[in-house]
């Protein structure tokens, strides 16, 4: 703008002065220089397209994974002589098996126990009954039968408590523990992050 006020003004001095200016040049780029995911590394070096947006990502925009773990337990004491589940624990299996869902790629492992109370050979054979009772309601709530696994113990760890009758009490039971990984990016924070009550 200016150059074309100059020029006027000299065209009424000195003739012949162009009043027409040319565009400015375009620059040739040699890189896509854009930022195609908006995570803060140009095309020209992304190695990992499509990084989700809060996620924390290298020089190379790959994000950085953390891995969180979970564990749910189950704990179930069974009736002198009985394999029959207790209907107050059955609500356990169900949380069982919506965790096992969860976690498709877990497995569990009943393991099942009985008081010191009679014979060995008996408590064995009631040991591994109530761990396949439990298996067999694991099933009907949809998991997988090659899923869930069982052994029995008989009367080997009896539990101990301040009395005998505690320690038998304790020892009829079903346990299991199962753990399940979630692997998630690593987000970074920003103004609208919330914490976590």
């Amino acid at each position: 703008m200016q150059r074309q006020v100059m020029c006027f003004l000299l065209t009424l001095v000195l003739p012949g002065c162009s009043t027409t200016v040319s565009d400015p040049p375009v620059a040739e780029q040699s890189r896509d220089l854009l930022d195609q995911d908006s995570d803060g590394v140009i095309n020209a070096r992304e190695r990992c397209a499509d990084t989700p947006l809060p996620a924390v990502v290298n020089n190379d925009g790959c994000p950085q994974f953390v891995e969180s773990k979970r564990t749910n337990q189950l704990h179930i004491l069974f009736a002198n002589d009985s394999d029959v589940i207790p209907s107050g624990f059955r609500s356990q299996i169900q949380k069982m098996a919506a965790f096992l869902k969860v976690y498709p790629d877990t497995a569990i492992e009943l393991k099942g126990y009985a008081s010191p109370v009679g014979a060995s050979p008996h408590n064995l054979d009631l040991s591994k009954r109530r761990a396949a009772n439990v298996r067999t309601l694991l099933i009907d709530q949809g998991i997988a039968p090659e899923r869930v696994r069982t052994v029995g113990f008989g009367d080997n760890e009896p539990v101990p408590g301040q009395t005998r009758e505690q320690t038998n009490i304790l020892s009829r039971r079903v346990t299991a523990t199962v753990t399940g990984a979630d692997a998630g990016v690593l987000e970074r924070w920003t103004i609208f992050t919330t914490r976590n009550q």
